[in-house]
């Protein structure tokens, strides 16, 4: 028998609650983790990360079996979550916690979120520039345990959360619409 290669990817798309469930429910995924990256403090909490003083996003990184959910998908299912011309925040949440961005750990990542970006400018679906940053991965924090699987543990809260975020009003209006 063959051992599977896993592989990781990681973003950031706002409130890391609303990123775990659209990659989480996909076939080949094996993991999905809520956390800090792309900043500079050792360790952040929550509350530094929201402070806005760490540099870090809140972000979720994915352990996923390319054979059978390749990196292109997953960056399709990255940009159906988000508002890419939104560099201030995402949705309700604002600040520099909240951009988005792609954080890529190869050079055949970064040069797959690249041509996502193109492809999406080239579309016509937006009529604001794409602005979602990709940049190197660089050291994961797993957020508080609290904030993993947060769909799951508290339904109605995120449920009640991602409603009221604006999120799925946009989600339909510029992906389902």
């Amino acid at each position: 028998m063959t051992e599977k290669k896993l592989e990781k990817a990681t973003f950031a798309g706002g409130c890391f609650w609303c990123m775990v469930k659209p990659f989480d429910t996909q076939p080949g995924i094996e993991r999905v983790v809520s956390g800090y990256t792309g900043g500079h403090t050792e360790n952040p909490t929550y509350e530094e990360v929201c402070s806005g003083t760490t540099g870090h996003a809140e972000a979720v990184e994915i352990t996923f079996d390319p054979a059978i959910f390749p990196y292109d998908k997953l960056v399709d299912v990255y940009f159906m979550q988000t508002d890419p011309t939104d560099a201030e925040g995402q949705f309700v949440d604002r600040g520099s916690s909240y951009r988005p961005a792609i954080f890529y750990h190869d050079r055949a990542q970064k040069e797959t979120a690249e041509k996502a970006v193109r492809d999406l400018e080239a579309s016509g679906r937006f009529k604001k520039p794409i602005v979602t940053e990709i940049v190197p991965a660089s050291t994961f924090y797993p957020a508080e345990d609290y904030h993993q699987d947060f769909y799951k543990k508290d339904s109605a809260h995120y449920k009640g959360y991602r409603n009221a975020s604006g999120r799925d009003q946009f989600i339909q209006s510029h992906w389902k619409g």
